[in-house]
């Protein structure tokens, strides 16, 4: 299962996406996929509610909006993982960096 939003800007309807591509409604389990529902537990929720969600007829050429609401920031690390490091011929650092 993976999530999505779907729908106009501003106005998205969180959903699950099953691993057949059947869109799930979550609106019954959440206003929207979110820090607070991350944080939450709302996954397992989620997951535990797959069976019963209710199906979605998706139209073709909806907007699909970005999977998270509302992010603060994007953290990205590249040369802690070394087989980014051994791809680009550097040195894996001794520990994470933290710039």
């Amino acid at each position: 299962m993976r999530f999505a939003r779907l729908g106009p800007a501003g106005s998205e309807r969180p959903v699950a996406v099953a691993e057949d591509g059947t869109y799930l409604d979550l609106s019954g389990i959440t206003d929207d996929i979110d820090g607070t529902f991350l944080a939450s537990g709302g996954p397992a929720r989620a997951w535990a509610a797959l069976d019963s969600l209710p199906r979605l007829d998706v139209p073709a050429g909806m907007r699909v909006g970005p999977p998270v609401a509302r992010i603060g920031k994007v953290v990205c690390i590249g040369l802690n993982y070394a087989r980014h490091a051994a791809e680009t011929g550097a040195q894996p650092p001794p520990s994470p960096s933290s710039s």
